[in-house]
């Protein structure tokens, strides 16, 4: 009996034109995360390229590549990380886990999942990192 003739054979070729459709479907909506360039000066400053008052915009639980240079800072911890990088919840300051980073000089990248729950965040430096250390922050806002 032919292949064509069989009664599975003409059921899987019926298919395959849907599965295809499918399979490109998923491929074109399958793009890489978005890199978001921050740098931890020396000066004790979160900074963005283009931005006096920098702020982080993200979409509730969407993945992003956090491509962060640290450059050097007044002090260091025993570990050599020279800044650090946390993300709290703007109301009751709680850490948001899987958001804490330290910082060694240089450019280092995090893949990570924003949070689920629009609303503000902050960005803390976790090293004391100098004088002017508790100035190390910026704004981090989670749209729905």
């Amino acid at each position: 009996m032919p292949l064509a003739a069989r009664p599975w054979a003409r059921t899987i070729c019926a298919l395959l034109p849907a599965m295809a459709i499918f399979v490109l479907a998923g491929a074109q909506q399958a793009q890489p995360p978005r890199v978001i360039e921050v740098l931890a000066d020396h000066d004790s400053r979160y900074k963005i390229a283009g931005m006096k008052d920098p702020v982080i915009t993200v979409h509730a639980n969407e993945t992003v590549v956090l491509r962060i240079t640290a450059r050097k800072a007044h002090n260091r911890n025993r570990d050599g990380s020279i800044h650090g990088f946390a993300l709290l919840r703007a109301r009751d300051r709680s850490r948001v886990p899987g958001w804490d980073f330290l910082l060694k000089p240089g450019v280092q990248e995090f893949t990570v999942t924003a949070p689920s729950e629009p609303g503000e965040y902050v960005v803390v430096c976790t090293v004391i990192c100098s004088d002017d250390h508790e100035g190390m922050h910026m704004k981090f806002v989670v749209l729905p």
